[in-house]
């Protein structure tokens, strides 16, 4: 198989090309909803959450994000304590489904963090989704609704945009409509599968 690690800066676009990707045959391993579901409702990883970070549920049980957000934005101690209990879970999960995937898959990794976790070298091929900074900004303040200053605060507590693109193999310049992410990520396709093709013979 060809695995391929996917990422982009908040607000690139990221999740588009991953549907698009997705789409078209690849093997899509979602690192988020791994995130999500390693501290769902009945996991040891909720209640390893809870024995570290104390009582962050909502009434219904489940993680109260926003609470557990408060806790570690802006504590580096806390936040490592969080990313412990939580990417080693995601890495097992993704690990069991890559293994489930059929010979010759295109596996596509879609990690938000993998430059800051330092996982760039254990692709094949690392796909950036790319965007102007202003660009970027102008579509957290208007498409989800963020202050100027809290898109700031995002994307500088992300890996910078020259650190993201050295790690790239190949970049997907999303500044443009639709139209032509499908086109580009069309012509990406085509490259992907016949590598994943290559690497069988």
């Amino acid at each position: 198989m060809l695995r391929v690690g996917l990422t982009g800066g908040i607000g690139t676009g990221k999740s588009a090309v991953s549907r698009l990707l997705g789409g078209r045959g690849a093997v899509v391993i979602d690192s988020d909803v791994l995130a999500r579901e390693a501290v769902a409702r009945g996991t040891d990883g909720l209640a390893a959450v809870v024995e570290e970070f104390g009582d962050v549920l909502t009434p219904e049980g489940d993680l109260d994000r926003p609470a557990v957000g408060r806790i570690v934005f802006g504590d580096e101690d806390a936040r490592r304590k969080l990313e412990a209990i939580i990417h080693p879970r995601v890495r097992a999960r993704a690990a069991a489904i890559e293994a489930a995937a059929p010979a010759g898959a295109v596996v596509v990794h879609d990690i938000p963090l993998l430059v800051e976790t330092g996982q760039a070298d254990s692709f094949d091929l690392v796909l950036v989704v790319d965007v102007e900074p202003d660009l970027q900004l102008r579509r957290l303040t208007e498409l989800r609704g963020m202050t100027a200053e809290e898109a700031k605060q995002r994307i500088a507590s992300q890996a910078s945009r020259a650190d993201r693109l050295a790690a790239a193999d190949v970049v997907v310049d999303n500044s443009g409509s639709l139209d032509d992410l499908e086109r580009r990520v069309g012509e990406i396709w085509a490259e992907l599968t016949a590598r994943a093709a290559e690497k069988q013979h």
